[in-house]
């Protein structure tokens, strides 16, 4: 059994990591409701680019496609990009992503495909190489961007068209978790090289559009911004995913952290309760034998 000092120190780290916690949780509740609110910006544009996309690639016939829609005519080699976050503390958030991304492989191999897996976030790399280490073409470190903008997708996405290019792999998708509220972030899977395009359904079909330049050339612009886009949504609905996260498991750890104390100090106080008795009988026994 413990020493009442050993449970005296113990107490005390609880309560220490208990504060910790709670400084953790009121953080990421501050950084949620910008992030939430990038989120949430964010998808009526990416639609809209859906949107658009498909009324012009309307248009295009299949010779006429840029390669980007069209594809390689190949599924051989796939491209997998993950996206989770740079930091752990936050639940099952990067493992679920992980879990996705991983049943997506092992399904391609069974299959007979080649796979190759770009990791965007240290958490996914970590998962990922213990079982994948020799997929995993490279990772992109995010750790010192205070804020995701536009301009580290649109990184991404050169990197991966360009890949793309030269000839790197056939069907590329992308890993990600939509925020849906604090408790509740569903892995995502999106494929974005060929470019799926929608099927849209408007009242106006016998509607006629004309393009300048022509809608191949448009195309052409169109889908890799979209790639971009689609990267940025799908960083900016991570970061709030994970900020819900971690607010949610601090919470936790600071709630189990007080019940932990709570049973720690019962102990403490049972032991000291009777090492006080135990020390009354001794001054009683030795009062009467003298």
């Amino acid at each position: 059994m413990p020493s009442l000092k050993d449970l005296r120190n113990r107490i005390a780290s609880v309560k220490s990591t208990q504060k910790i916690t709670k400084a953790m949780q009121m953080v990421a509740a501050a950084r949620l409701r910008r992030a939430q609110d990038a989120a949430e910006a964010a998808r009526p544009y990416a639609e809209r680019m859906d949107d658009v996309l498909a009324n012009v690639a309307g248009s295009v016939s299949g010779s006429d496609a840029p390669p980007l829609m069209a594809g390689t005519g190949k599924e051989d080699t796939h491209l997998l990009i993950v996206c989770t976050a740079e930091r752990g503390l936050c639940g099952g958030f990067n493992s679920q992503i992980a879990r996705l991304a991983r049943e997506h492989v092992r399904k391609l191999l069974a299959d007979g495909k080649q796979v190759k897996i770009l990791c965007v976030g240290k958490k996914g790399y970590d998962i990922l190489r213990r079982e994948y280490s020799q997929l995993i073409i490279d990772r992109i470190d995010l750790r010192e961007v205070k804020q995701i903008g536009f301009g580290n997708a649109n990184e991404i996405a050169k990197r991966v068209i360009g890949l793309f290019q030269e000839g790197g792999f056939d069907v590329c998708t992308l890993f990600y978790s939509q925020f849906k509220s604090v408790i509740s972030q569903i892995p995502t899977a999106q494929q974005i090289i060929p470019a799926a395009v929608p099927e849209t359904q408007s009242a106006d079909t016998d509607a006629h559009y004309e393009y300048e330049p022509d809608a191949a050339s448009i195309l052409a612009d169109l889908i890799p911004r979209n790639i971009a886009v689609q990267i940025f949504r799908a960083l900016l609905e991570n970061a709030a995913g994970e900020m819900g996260a971690r607010m949610t498991a601090m919470d936790n750890a600071t709630r189990n952290a007080g019940e932990m104390i709570d049973k720690l100090s019962i102990t403490y106080n049972r032991q000291r309760q009777a090492q006080i008795t135990k020390e009354l009988i001794e001054i009683i026994s030795g009062a009467e034998a003298l």
